[in-house]
C-alpha cells in the first residue's frame, strides 16, 4: 500500500529509512523479524481470545468523533494487523473493500522494510491501513511519523495500541531500562493498549538461536534484572510507573501468552467499561495477585 498522500511529503520520507532487504538465516532474526512469523503463530490464535464487539463497544461511533485510531507496533508483514482489523469490524473472509475504514484507522510499524513492503504490496485494505518502517526506540523518528498520522484526524493520541508479542525483543536488544522507556512511550500514546509479553523461556530460546548460528548473544541478555514472570513484571511496570489499569486478561494462546488490557488511567470516561469486560478482570485477581 501506498503510503496516503497526507504522509507522503517533507518530513516523513525523511524519516522513514531506505534500507537495502537483508537475508536472514533461518533463526536469527534479532528483532523478532522472522520472514513468515504467522506461520507458527497464526492470528486466529488471539482472535478467538478477543471479543469481536470489543471496539466497537468502547467506543461508540458517531460522526462527529471520526474513525477509532489504532497502533500496531512491530506488525511483522501484516497479517496479524489485517486480521484485527476485520475481527473487530465482522468482516466476512473474501472481502477487499467497504465503508469500514471510517470505523477505524490503523498505523501499524516495524523495524524490517522488508517485512512493510511485503505488509503494504498483500494488505487487502489499503485505505484503512497505513504501514511504515520504524525503529520505535528512535524517538524523532516515531514522533514525527505517529504525529504526522494522528494530525491528519486532529488527535494527539490513540484509542488503542496494539503489542503483540513486542516487549521481549526490545528488552532484548536495549535491556531493562530499554524495556521500561518502551513501555513508559507506549502507555502515553494510547488510551487503550493491549498486551501479549512473551515468557522467560521465549528469552532463553531466542539467545539459544543465535549461539547454534555461531552469531553474538544479545548484549544485554545476561545483565537483565527483570526476568522470571515477565507477564507479571510487564504489569506492574504498566501499573505502578505508566498510569495504566489491568482491566482484564482475555486468555492465554496455544503456546501460552497471556493478552492483558490495560486502560490509561486519566482517560476521561464517556461510557462505561462494557460489563463483560469488568467480569473478565476478575481474572487479573487469580493471575496477578499471588505475590
Amino acid at each position: 500500500m501506498a503510503v496516503p498522500s497526507e504522509l507522503d511529503g517533507g518530513s516523513l520520507k525523511e524519516t522513514v529509512a531506505e534500507e537495502e532487504p537483508r537475508v536472514l538465516e533461518p533463526g536469527a532474526a534479532p528483532f523478532g523479524n522472522f520472514p513468515h512469523y504467522s506461520r507458527f503463530h497464526p492470528p486466529e490464535q488471539r482472535l478467538r481470545l478477543l471479543p469481536p464487539e470489543l471496539l466497537r463497544q468502547l467506543f461508540p461511533q458517531s460522526p462527529e468523533n471520526g474513525p477509532i485510531l489504532g497502533l500496531d507496533v512491530g506488525c511483522n508483514s501484516g497479517d496479524l494487523s489485517v486480521a484485527l482489523y476485520k475481527h473487530f469490524l465482522s468482516l466476512p473472509d473474501g472481502e477487499t473493500c467497504s465503508d469500514a475504514s471510517r470505523e477505524l484507522r490503523l498505523l501499524c510499524c516495524d523495524i524490517d522494510p522488508v517485512l512493510v513492503k511485503r505488509a503494504e504490496k498483500e494488505c487487502p485494505f489499503p485505505d484503512a491501513l497505513t504501514f511504515i518502517t520504524l525503529d520505535f526506540m528512535n524517538q524523532r523518528k516515531r514522533k514525527v511519523l505517529l504525529s504526522s498520522f494522528l494530525s491528519q484526524f486532529g488527535r494527539s493520541v490513540f484509542d488503542i495500541g496494539f503489542c503483540m508479542s513486542i516487549t521481549m525483543w526490545i528488552h532484548l536488544n536495549h535491556g531493562d531500562h530499554g524495556l521500561w522507556e518502551f513501555l513508559a512511550h507506549l502507555s502515553s500514546l494510547c488510551h487503550y493498549l493491549l498486551v501479549e509479553p512473551q515468557p522467560w523461556k521465549c528469552y532463553r530460546a531466542a539467545a539459544r538461536r543465535l549461539r547454534k548460528l555461531g552469531l553474538h548473544d544479545f548484549d544485554h541478555f545476561h545483565s537483565l534484572a527483570i526476568r522470571g514472570d515477565m507477564t507479571n513484571q510487564i504489569v506492574q511496570i504498566l501499573t505502578q510507573d505508566h498510569g495504566m489499569e489491568l482491566i482484564c486478561c482475555f486468555g492465554n494462546t496455544s503456546w501460552d501468552r497471556s493478552l492483558l488490557f490495560f486502560r490509561a488511567k486519566q482517560t476521561i470516561e464517556t461510557h462505561p467499561i462494557p460489563e463483560s469486560l469488568i467480569e473478565r478482570g476478575k481474572e487479573k485477581n487469580r493471575l496477578f495477585q499471588k505475590q
